[in-house]
């Protein structure tokens, strides 16, 4: 089987009313620098991304998606690599790329490709699946206390079992997790992840002893600045709460690496993990937290359906990956341009089972969010 050729579609998919931050609230989500503009300057769903087909000599045709705001010279220079070669002559753990941000769309054309040839899921190309379902949260941005509740119920009454908000140290995060115990109950858990803005260990001890007292606040992510791992350690020493850490490889550019797992575990500053990756280097990862008996839960740049469905094939493949993963694109995206959406009940998202990632192209929706190449 060779590629023969490689198209690029450039999609932007806004987000549905009501499902980001409080209109009180304006917080762009886009952590990266993006066309010369500061981190944090822009929202992530008005960030173009591309879909790719991957097309063969054998009529198979394999399906990747970028992540938001990729380098468009570094796309192209992999599709030139990629013309000619055979998916089936790859290690799927390291593909002839580049490692860039650009490398797990086409990660996830690959593993499409090769699970079609074989006629399998691709979790198959992985070991084996641990799970056909995957525990998934809730998921929303910044909200006022009044929406943060609301928020909470209606993810309740979805049949979710949890929700995860972003915040600062604006919000009152303790009189959340009181309203949301009360509204929902004290088994409908929180994960509160501020994206390092706590800033220092003293900011988070003013209000960890109220989110203690809650009781439903399943974890803080990235409570503090990641570089400082010390930080976190002496967090774990002083809170009941436990404390995650964010890997997320595509954002290589702030420094963020699989070693960074290593050093965790060496300081012992993680109670779980958080990896957002492709495939490969997400197993990769989680095996070594599951050595290290810590479990874990798989991150997201509030994807589409392609991505999406290749984070439920590695979340399969990882026995520790046991915790309530970030899969909830098709709840904040106006379309997840597959065919079939991933399907989520009770708060579990079903593995795709069809060979290759196990989903098609939804081509109506595809041309009605193309942009101009």
């Amino acid at each position: 089987m060779r590629i023969t050729g490689i198209e690029k579609i450039r999609v932007k998919v806004p987000a549905k009313a009501d499902t980001l931050n409080s209109p009180e609230v304006e917080d762009p989500m886009h952590m990266l620098v993006l066309d010369g503009k500061p981190s944090w300057q822009i929202q992530f769903d008005q960030i173009w991304k591309y879909i790719y087909l991957v097309h063969t000599d054998e009529g198979l045709v394999g399906l990747g998606e970028s992540y938001r705001g990729v380098n468009t010279q570094t796309v192209d220079g992999i599709i030139a690599s990629l013309i000619g070669s055979d998916p089936m002559r790859m290690n799927l753990r390291s593909l002839p790329i580049a490692w860039s941000r650009e490398y797990d769309g086409f990660e996830a054309a690959i593993f499409d490709l090769a699970g079609k040839k074989l006629g399998v899921p691709a979790y198959q190309l992985l070991g084996g699946a641990f799970r056909e379902w995957v525990a998934v949260d809730y998921w929303t941005g910044r909200r006022t206390t009044a929406d943060a509740i609301r928020k909470a119920k209606e993810g309740k009454a979805a049949g979710y079992e949890g929700i995860k908000f972003k915040c600062n140290l604006e919000d009152d995060v303790v009189a959340w997790a009181e309203g949301i115990r009360e509204a929902c109950g004290p088994a409908f858990s929180i994960v509160l992840d501020p994206n390092c803005r706590f800033d220092r260990p003293a900011e988070v001890m003013r209000f960890t002893r109220g989110l203690e007292q809650a009781g439903n606040i399943r974890c803080l992510e990235d409570p503090v600045p990641r570089w400082n791992l010390a930080w976190y350690r002496l967090l774990r020493e002083k809170t009941s709460i436990p404390i995650a850490l964010h890997v997320a490889l595509p954002y290589m550019e702030l420094g963020q690496m699989v070693q960074d797992v290593i050093r965790a575990i060496q300081v012992e500053a993680v109670d779980y993990f958080n990896f957002n990756c492709g495939i490969a280097n997400f197993v990769r990862m989680s095996d070594v937290a599951d050595a290290a008996g810590i479990p874990c839960w798989h991150g997201s740049e509030v994807d589409l359906g392609i991505l999406e469905a290749s984070y439920l094939h590695a979340c399969a493949a990882a026995r520790n990956c046991t915790l309530r993963s970030d899969v909830f694109g098709q709840l904040v995206r106006e379309d997840d341009l597959i065919a079939e959406p991933i399907e989520i009940t009770g708060g579990r998202a079903r593995v795709p089972q069809k060979p290759g990632l196990g989903v098609n192209l939804d081509f109506a929706a595809l041309e009605k969010y193309r942009l101009p190449d």
